[in-house]
């Protein structure tokens, strides 16, 4: 007799998920349930409220109403936060210390002492030669990169990158996506928020938002082919209703955030 296996717990839930502020709805009704060891984008234009939904999620924001669980815990949750990484849009470092000292001290917090690691992740990003340097005298793409290196310096099982690539050259972004991939084949599960429809085949799957609504959810190709277009940003579009195709009367937001 064939056993089917049991699939995965998801590593990242929203259970109709709502964030007011005031009379805006900035996360509107959510629900999703990513699975572990992948990369999804959330693909949307700015406003959209990619960025609440990852600060509800990261436990670093409070919900209206609904729920968030990463890694079966309800969010926020402090104990939890120890297998989270997240790098916002603004760069979240200490511009006073040097590029070591704020990657030892954002390590520290999660409980990472192995040097040996925190250098090598220094050398994803690339500043492995400017450990001494005041992060205030580095430039924004090199700041950019220490808030990723602060980011993963842990390990985190689940990491939620805000924008990440902004101010950085092309050949790093490469690397950096490179890296992404990898550390999703290890097991990680990113959550990767993007404006930039260029960067979202990059992605395992995608999640288009809108005005707080998940639009759409699958992999680029199967959006492509549920909205009859040949590139991302149309078919975007589509699921906004924009352009009056097929894709604006198919699947709702809900059925297709499952």
């Amino acid at each position: 007799m064939t056993v089917t296996p049991t699939p995965p717990a998801p590593a990242v839930e929203a259970i109709a998920l709502r964030k007011d502020f005031g009379p805006i709805h900035a996360v509107d009704g959510i629900d999703m349930a990513l699975t572990p060891g992948r990369i999804y984008g959330l693909l949307g234009p700015n406003g959209s409220g990619k960025t609440t939904l990852i600060r509800l999620l990261a436990g670093l924001a409070s919900a209206t109403s609904g729920k968030a669980r990463v890694l079966g815990v309800d969010m926020p949750s402090r104990p939890n936060l120890a297998r989270i990484g997240y790098m916002t849009q603004a760069d979240g470092i200490y511009p006073e210390l040097s590029v070591w000292e704020n990657l030892s001290f954002f390590a520290a917090l999660y409980g990472q002492t192995d040097k040996a690691e925190m250098r090598r992740t220094l050398q994803l990003v690339e500043l492995d030669g400017r450990q001494g340097t005041p992060a205030q005298d580095l430039s924004g793409g090199m700041r950019r990169r220490l808030s990723m290196a602060c980011a993963l310096a842990h390990h985190p099982a689940v990491i939620f990158l805000d924008e990440p690539t902004v101010g950085v050259d092309p050949a790093l972004r490469v690397q950096f996506w490179n890296h992404f991939h990898r550390l999703a084949a290890d097991g990680a599960t990113l959550v990767v928020s993007s404006h930039v429809m260029d960067e979202a085949d990059r992605c395992d799957e995608l999640l288009f938002i809108r005005d707080g609504h998940v639009l759409a959810q699958g992999t680029p190709a199967e959006l492509r082919k549920r909205a009859g277009t040949e590139n991302l940003e149309s078919a975007f579009l589509q699921f906004a209703g924009e352009s009056g195709g097929p894709a604006a009367s198919g699947p709702t937001a809900k059925e297709t955030a499952r």
